[in-house]
């Protein structure tokens, strides 16, 4: 297993996986020391990381290979099929997931989920269009949809 971090808008990141795939990307809560050397094997990863943030890459195009039950890779899956820009309610997902009593499970999976905007676990809202739970922080999760919207909001200093 590789693993390699990187500086981001968001703080620092940190990337694991191997020629098998991406396990995990995580933003940390704290300054890990930047990698100076990245990995072949992430190397792709960090290119598409950074490119998302220059506004370059609305979509990914890696091999993944989180760890997860059955169900959970099946949630997953389904995130990534929500498009840059959009989001969609917990509820929602449920019902495309094909059983809206899931809630529950469905929002337990997509907490877990351990590739951080490759798989856009942020996209999902709750059906109010509140900003609910996401272990990067509500923060991050504001800010990644701000980044993705085609209404960008505009600083005055």
């Amino acid at each position: 297993m590789q693993t390699c971090c990187i500086e981001t808008p968001l703080g620092h990141a940190k990337i694991v996986g191997d020629s098998d795939g991406i396990m995990s990307v995580s933003i940390l809560n704290t300054q890990e020391e930047l990698s100076e050397v990245i990995p072949e094997s992430l190397l792709e990863c960090v290119t598409q990381l950074k490119d998302y943030f220059k506004n370059k890459r609305k979509t990914f195009d890696l091999k993944l290979n989180p760890e997860g039950t059955m169900f959970q890779k099946k949630v997953w899956e389904q995130l990534e099929t929500i498009p840059y820009g959009k989001s969609i309610s917990y509820l929602d997902l449920s019902k495309e997931l094909g059983d809206p009593k899931a809630i529950r499970a469905v929002a337990g999976a997509n907490g877990k989920n351990p590739i951080w905007i490759i798989v856009p676990c942020h996209r999902v809202i709750g059906t109010d269009g509140s900003l609910t739970g996401y272990a990067g922080g509500l923060h991050r999760k504001q800010w990644l949809l701000n980044h993705e919207s085609e209404h960008k909001q505009q600083t005055l200093f």
